[in-house]
């Protein structure tokens, strides 16, 4: 039953390809016997049509349908088009009644170079062995979206795949996020219908699902033909109750702990706590709960559910215990399987090839040949050409070629020059630019040049100016030292041309002249001149280009002795012989096609009829035509031809290929070519194709021909197959398979050595050691017929072309150089060479081999011409945290659904796991022809990798895999048992390391206006003593003043209001203050002050967008248990609006007065407060967190804090200072409303929102007033940077000069923004802005100035630290650019009167130096404490008074809730001391806890922004232990998917995390407070509520 003499060399004799078929459903082979001619042919025609992509799947199933309705026999109650599974591998292809083998093989199914039907069978059954896994999938917003399927509407299942379009869903659970609320049964029915159609391809797939519940069910199904009966119903109907009831979630796991508990029902949520109920038939939405405890009814979180389900199976190998002392995390590494299997075999010995013969009148070179034939048989015919059609165009003959060769040599040598030199001397380098339907310029061409002794460098035509890979050509172009291309005519007209009307130069390439060798500048040489004719010599005959695995381009240097050699050597080994006739489908400009089509071919004198690849893409038939028409004895194909021309069944009537004694099969060295070979060889043994005819062969550009199967004539052993283990061949082992039924790669021999060439293989990486005779190595041939080197690399070319293998004693095996073939291989029996793939496709992943091209074979057994497009799919591996991972890329069909694409994705990732052991990374499907083309087409991979990496591949569905395959993590920190505080100061003394504590300098002596405890008696003292002096300036967006006050007028403004509240307020009211940005504000302040009430600055709703801005206003009004608000009448209006009413409830404001127009009253008396000690003011502000926090500041307070910014700034009344900042809370409200009365400085105030019409308001008043201080927010400092980036020259022009400005402080609550106040400084360094100018502050809710500049003392230093020892809470200082480094600025001066330690966050222990910790602060300007209204201040007690709990334990602190370190500088302050730095790391309540480390938010997102220019603005949070990533998108949506990899790339790479969930949103979305700092909980918030309007969510696997 065989098709060929197949001698399994193993046991599995047994194992013939009829077995294989008997499980398909398919018409059996007595129905396609009886099946109709006609039928037979129109079946056939819409399998073409289906495989080229003219008919969709279902109409061609539709069609499929009627045509075989009528000839199967009837399964009651079910449509007949459901009965037939037609896509699995069922076979319409009709059995030749003349055919000796009743197998009929679906010989359109997928790419035919990856098929076999073992390995379809392989992975159904993998499939089948997998239990369902949910995951969730990714969500597009429908724009992204490339097409809305017609069948958007999917059955109720999410579950992750199905064996076509309507198989049996394994254990389909109805859980499902698509709401199905309406539809009731006919949903259901309809999901019936789907599942009575499908069978399973196992025989009985015993399938288990396993479900957090424990329990698990089973079921069977019956073989594929009963499946179809009522049984199978019923099965899924048993299969779906159960199911349904099961379906309840337990809790989200906790992903990070890596803990294999079995989770049961009673277990309890770990983290936050997320309810789900159990969902049956009609859609439940699940209830969720954030952390904060608020319920969210949305699919986000059921999706992140679905994901953590995923994610319950641990994938990981058992981390091994260890403990580092250094805190280096150390990545795991992989420890090699102890039960790997070891090649056993002896070693190898060096394989030699028969005594190259010596034949009589062998010519001494090739253009020698030429010139024989040339001249004794110059009607014989060399070369057909034909055109699109198939038409013979030209044939060249021998004697034509000869005189056209010389003709161009000569015109070539003669007749082109320079400056009266000749252009060209022998030698030099020349490009041939040949469109690959026009062989017979190119020969022409090529002979011309070897006549003229100039080498040829053949390249493809450049079609556009960027081409896949053309920059490399160019280089490679650059060091040949090419200066001239040959090219036709047509082809040079067609080339892209610049305006000047000459041919564009390309990216990359050096200039060119271009020559037309069909011409009228070919001119005929003169009778006395005739070319040199040498013996075959070392020197360069051509360089053929070969593009290596990452896409650099070399050039490999062919001698003219090799040659010779080579075609010698392939003469002997095919039994050419003089004018036998050769169809040749390959490109004849390298490889395969130019040596049998172009150089052996003249030397034998054969007709070669070059089929161009344009032919085949219309006629896939035409090469066999022409074997047939011609009867050719040889035919030069690769196995996509044999491939296609099965797929054209319909015109094989009248053809016979018993002509051939050899079909060459140039890529038999491809392990998948055996399916192609065996497929075609059923199909036309029938047209009188003998299988002993088929000669695979192996060769690469550097070793030209390895080996090749000799044909039948020459009496060699019969072929070979081989059905591996790829388990073994994983680990580099030869494995016969005999367990593991699906992981097998079955190859064949690619026939003995070639004559006089010596062949051994080794190890591939390390040492060359020659391998066992079991084990994979790189095969290397010795002969004289290989290629000589790399032009111009010498490096690479010894490591390559003069490899000197080593035997296991150290000896060299032979004392001839070896060439690397990159063919990975070994030798079978009988001396037969076998080859398993290249090191171009080798990917190395966790110590484990894998080859490209199998995991491509792979990917498309899964269903494969429902999705990937004509099988276009590229994968390869990328480096991402030291080891390889897994790409794949396919086209994805332009029909092809969302979900159906998802499930297709999800069920690639499963089998190539089950097959191979080995988790893919990433998952990529891009829109149909958009992935970059080979010159013949194929993909471009290195091209699609580089696009990847880039992020220019722009995919329309990505599937990131990175829980399942990054297992080298480092170990999770475990948190040792606390050191107690004292041991920790004890080893802090031991270790000589002070303790962290630093203090700013005293409070000095009264001064004039210290004497008053109560800030609005300095107010009522300057408006007596100096009244006309100017405090205030406002200014507008034109940057003309648009009010002033004196300090009389203040006072006077002040009393006014003072009077109205009297009357109607109690002494100790709250009073909230709604004002724009304003002396309105300050007044009012003043006058609450004046009537013994307590002013709330709140910042007014802003008209435009009230829904979300009023809440706020409400909530600051009602917690702070305001009585009166006091507004402007535009605000009263506005909150009394109906807009208003939409967001608010606007009956429940308290009183609201304007004070627009006050009537000119004085207050009877002014309040005095009894003590310093009494409330002032209230503060509030939204914390980063989300959290609204009310602090209360005494008289007191207010008083130092004033003081000590007077100090550090040395405010007088003589002094100017700027300010950018908003008034309403924090140092912005402290310098708006207080340092100027205090001080009595004249402060110029610039609204920031005025910025926004006018971006350089701020820097012209700075400059226009001569300010030496200013103070701006970064909000002002990015709109400055992003606005006027590029107007500096313009702002010059406008005499705006920053040169007078001595500090310049960027307020802030957060670690300083390094890069943007850098950025700032060089941008305005240009209009004399100081380098050292710029700084920042820091305050926060306990203490709202604890750092900043001022005038005296040392710049702000800036320090790098090791971001890994951060994550461990310790400050290891390294160089600026190591590794990991991360620069930090110092917060700015310590203030004076304030005291600052360091303190371990859980022990409250002081810390030393080298530790990060909470910052605490001591200072009389402390806030009091919080004001809340739900009477939570005993919660945050300590937050205002604590002890350290060792050391100094009298002192009470303030817990700031920042972390930060303290450094000892080499400056000196103002007072003659040592300057210590503090330095502010990140808010407390930010930091994300992972994997037992610390991670800051900001140092993830800056890497994230870092990744692809169009992402704007990244905000990471984390849910559940997931650590989501929210990326802003500035470009097009389609670079949405894009981000995905790279941004889980770079946290990996960087932070050593895996990024749970991306999510891609528009710019904006990313809430920013006033302060510009990012609001990641309502981030948060508003993901889990699902109110972003992602762009893109991806859930990473």
């Amino acid at each position: 039953m065989d098709l060929i003499r197949a001698r399994y060399w193993t046991a599995m004799a047994e194992r013939t390809s009829t077995g294989l078929l008997t499980m398909m459903l398919e018409p059996t082979p007595a129905v396609a016997m009886t099946l109709p001619a006609e039928v037979r042919e129109k079946l056939a025609e819409l399998e073409l049509e289906l495989s080229e992509g003219d008919i969709t799947q279902k109409g061609y199933e539709k069609k499929r349908g009627k045509l075989l309705a009528p000839y199967i026999p009837q399964i009651q109650g079910v449509d007949p088009s459901l009965q037939i599974d037609n896509r699995i591998q069922a076979s319409s292809q009709a059995v030749l009644p003349g055919s000796k083998h009743n197998k009929s093989r679906a010989a359109n199914t997928r790419d035919e170079r990856f098929r076999s039907d073992l390995h379809t069978e392989a992975v159904q059954a993998a499939l089948a062995k997998y239990k369902e896994r949910k995951m969730p999938m990714p969500s597009k917003r429908r724009s992204v979206l490339v097409q809305s399927s017609v069948e958007a509407c999917t059955p109720p299942d999410t579950s992750s795949a199905s064996e076509d379009e309507g198989s049996l869903r394994r254990q389909g659970r109805l859980a499902t996020s698509t709401p199905y609320q309406g539809h009731g049964h006919p949903a259901v029915e309809h999901w019936f219908n789907r599942v009575i159609q499908g069978s399973s391809t196992s025989s009985s797939a015993s399938s288990t699902s396993s479900h957090p519940g424990g329990r698990s069910v089973t079921t069977t199904n019956t073989t594929a033909h009963a499946a179809l009966n009522a049984n199978a119903a019923a099965t899924a109907l048993a299969d779906l109750m159960a199911h349904t009831q099961l379906d309840n979630h337990s809790a989200p796991p906790d992903v990070t702990g890596l803990s294999e508990r079995s989770s049961l029902h009673a277990e309890r949520p770990q983290v936050a706590s997320v309810r789900s109920v159990s969902r049956g038939y009609n859609h439940h939405t699940s209830v969720m709960e954030t952390a904060d405890g608020v319920p969210v009814n949305s699919r986000v979180s059921s999706k992140i559910q679905q994901l953590l389900n995923t994610l319950k199976r641990p994938k990981r190998p058992p981390l091994r215990e260890f403990f580092v002392d250094d805190f280096e995390e150390l990545l795991d590494v992989q420890e090699p399987d102890p039960n790997q299997p070891k090649p056993e075999g002896q070693q190898m010995s060096p394989l030699e090839g028969d005594h190259l013969g010596m034949v009589n009148k062998w010519p001494p070179s090739l253009p020698a040949a030429l010139q024989r034939w040339g001249t004794t048989q110059p009607k014989s015919p060399c070369l057909t050409a034909l055109d699109n059609v198939g038409k013979p165009v030209y044939t060249l003959t021998y004697g034509k070629l000869w005189t056209r060769s010389q003709k161009l040599a000569y015109t070539l040598l003669n007749k082109l020059s320079t400056r009266n030199e000749p252009l060209l001397m022998p030698g030099d380098r020349v490009a041939l630019v040949f469109p690959n339907n026009d062989p017979v310029m190119f020969m022409v061409a090529f002979y011309g040049c070897l006549l003229a002794e100039l080498v040829p460098v053949p390249i493809e035509v450049p079609l556009t100016r960027k081409d896949a890979g053309s920059q490399q050509i160019g280089f490679l172009l650059g060091s040949c030292g090419v200066t001239l291309a040959l090219t036709t005519d047509a082809c040079q007209k067609g080339l892209p041309k610049a305006q000047t009307g000459e041919v564009a130069t390309f990216k990359g390439w050096p200039r060119l002249l271009w020559f037309v060798t069909d011409g009228k500048h070919v001119v005929k040489p003169p009778k006395d001149w005739h070319p040199q004719l040498r013996e075959a010599s070392n020197d360069i005959a051509y360089i053929e280009y070969k593009t290596s695995k990452e896409g650099s381009t070399m050039g490999i240097t062919v001698s003219h002795s090799a040659m010779l050699a080579h075609c010698h050597a392939l003469t002997q080994a095919c039994g050419y012989t003089e004018a036998e006739t050769i169809t040749n489908v390959l490109d004849f400009k390298r490889e395969a096609g130019l040596w049998h089509g172009v150089l052996t071919s003249v030397m034998n004198r054969m007709h070669v009829i070059s089929i161009p690849y344009s032919l085949m893409k219309v006629n896939p038939l035409s090469w066999i035509q022409k074997v047939h028409t011609y009867k050719a004895r040889v035919a030069v194909v690769k196995s996509r031809d044999m491939h296609w021309s099965l797929l054209a069944q319909r015109d094989q009537r009248d053809i016979s290929l018993s002509s051939l004694r050899m079909l060459i099969v140039a890529d038999g060295a491809n392990p998948w070519s055996i399916s192609s070979c065996d497929a075609f060889l059923n199909v036309f043994q029938a047209r009188g194709l003998r299988p002993e005819v088929i000669c695979p062969c192996a060769s690469s550009s550097e070793a030209m021909t390895v080996a090749i199967r000799r044909p039948p004539e020459m009496g060699v052993p019969p072929p070979g197959k081989a059905v591996l283990s790829m388990g073994g061949l994983s680990h580099s082992v030869i494995r016969v398979d005999t367990e593991e039924k699906l992981s097998v790669l079955t190859v064949q021999d690619v026939g003995q050595v070639m004559p006089g060439a010596l062949v051994c293989v080794v190890r591939v990486e390390g040492t060359p050691y020659v391998c066992q005779t079991d084990e994979v190595g790189e095969i290397c041939v010795s002969s004289g017929s290989t290629g000589v080197a790399y032009y111009g690399l010498p490096g690479m070319t010894k490591n390559v072309f003069e490899t000197i293998p080593i035997i296991s004693s150290g000896v060299p095996i032979s004392d001839r150089p070896f060439t690397r073939t990159s063919l990975l291989g070994f030798v079978g029996p009988d001396s037969l060479v076998f080859v398993v793939g290249k090191m171009d496709g080798l990917m190395v992943v966790s110590g484990r081999r894998h080859n490209a091209d199998d995991v491509v074979a792979t990917a498309l057994a899964v269903e494969p011409m429902k999705f990937v497009y004509r099988g276009r799919i590229a994968v390869f591996s990328v480096s991402v945290l030291h080891d390889e991972r897994i790409v794949v890329v396919a086209e994805q069909r332009p029909d092809a659904s969302e979900e159906d694409s998802f499930q297709w994705m999800s069920r690639v990732l499963q089998a190539i796991d089950s097959i191979h052991q080995v988790g893919v990374y990433c998952l990529a499907l891009v829109p149909a022809n958009t992935l970059p083309k080979a010159p013949l087409g194929g993909i471009h991979i290195s091209e699609t990798k580089q696009r990847f990496l880039e992020g220019a591949l722009h995919p329309c569905n990505v599937l990131m895999c990175p829980h399942t395959c990054v297992t080298n993590l480092p170990k999770p920190r475990q948190k040792q048992p606390e050191v107690g505080p004292a041991s920790m100061i004890v080893g802090n003394l031991v270790a000589g390391k002070r303790i962290a504590q630093a203090c700013g300098r005293d409070v000095a002596q009264l001064e004039d206006n210290d004497q008053f405890l109560y800030i609005q008696d300095v107010l009522q003292w300057r408006a007596q003593a100096t009244p006309d002096h100017p405090l205030f300036l406002v200014l507008n967006a034109k940057g003309t003043v648009a009010s002033t006050a004196s300090c009389l007028q203040l006072h006077k403004r002040a009393e006014r209001v003072a009077a109205a509240l009297m009357g109607r307020l109690n002494t100790g009211d709250h009073v909230a203050l709604v004002y724009p940005p304003g002396i309105d504000l300050i007044a009012t302040f003043y006058g609450c002050l004046y009537a013994g009430c307590v002013p709330v600055t709140v910042r007014p709703p802003h008209p435009q967008n009230l829904a979300t801005t009023l809440p706020t206003v409400k909530m600051i009004v009602e917690v702070s248990k305001s009585v009166c608000i006091l507004t402007t009448q535009a605000i009263m209006k506005l909150l009394k609006s109906k807009e208003a009413a939409a967001a608010v409830d606007i009956k429940s404001w308290p009183m609201v007065l304007d004070t627009d127009d006050l009537p000119r009253k004085k207050s009877p008396q002014m309040y005095k407060p009894p003590t310093p000690e009494m409330l002032a003011y209230l503060d509030f502000s939204v914390s980063t967190t989300g959290i609204l926090a009310g602090v209360k500041m005494s008289h007191a307070a207010t008083s130092a804090l004033c003081r000590s910014i007077k100090l550090q700034c040395e405010l007088y009344p003589s002094r100017q200072i700027a300010i950018c900042l908003d008034p309403y809370c924090g140092l912005g409200f402290a310098l708006w409303c207080l340092c100027s009365v205090y001080s009595g400085h004249q402060s110029i105030l610039v609204p920031p929102l005025e910025l926004e019409s006018n971006a350089s308001l701020w820097l012209a008043a700075v400059s226009q007033y001569k300010v030496r201080v200013t103070f701006c927010s970064y909000s002002v400092m990015e709109m400055c940077t992003k606005g006027l980036g590029s107007q500096t020259e313009a702002l010059r022009l406008r005499n705006v000069n920053l040169s007078c400005v001595r500090t310049c402080m960027v307020v802030a609550e957060e670690r300083p923004r390094i890069a943007l106040t850098q950025s700032f400084s060089k941008i305005f360094k240009d209009l004399g802005l100081s380098p050292r100018a710029v700084s920042t502050t820091f305050g926060c809710r306990v203490n709202v100035a604890i750092c900043l500049q001022g005038t005296a003392g040392p710049d702000p230093t800036t320090v790098y630290v090791d971001m890994r020892a951060l994550r461990h809470d310790r400050v290891r200082l390294v160089e600026r650019g190591s590794p990991h480094s991360l620069p930090l600025m110092e917060s700015g001066k310590i203030l004076p009167g304030v005291k600052v330690i360091i303190a371990n966050t859980e022990t409250k222990g002081p810390l030393g130096d080298s530790h990060l910790g909470e910052v605490w602060v001591s200072s009389p300007h402390n806030a009091t404490g919080y004001y809340t209204v739900y009477g939570e201040e005993a919660l945050h007690a300590d937050h205002f008074n604590t002890k350290l709990s060792f050391g100094d334990t009298q002192t009470v602190w303030a817990r700031t809730g920042y972390l930060g370190f303290l450094r000892r500088t080499e400056l000196t302050d103002a007072s003659g001391e040592r300057h210590d730095a503090l330095y502010v790391v990140g808010s407390l309540d930010e930091t994300l806890e992972l994997r037992g480390m610390r991670y800051h938010p900001i140092d993830i997102e800056t890497s994230v922004i870092r990744s692809h220019k169009s992402i704007a603005e990244c905000a990471v949070f984390t849910w559940t232990n997931l650590l989501v990533v929210v990326v802003e998108l500035e470009g097009s949506e389609q670079e949405a998917l894009d981000l995905v990899a790279l941004v889980t790339n770079v946290v990996l790479e960087e932070h050593y995390l895996i990024v749970g969930v991306v999510v891609v949103v528009d710019p904006g979305v990313i809430p920013i407070n006033s302060r510009g700092e990012k609001q990641r909980m309502h981030l948060r918030d508003g993901f889990l509520a699902d109110q972003l309007d992602p762009i893109y969510v991806a859930y990473n696997m």
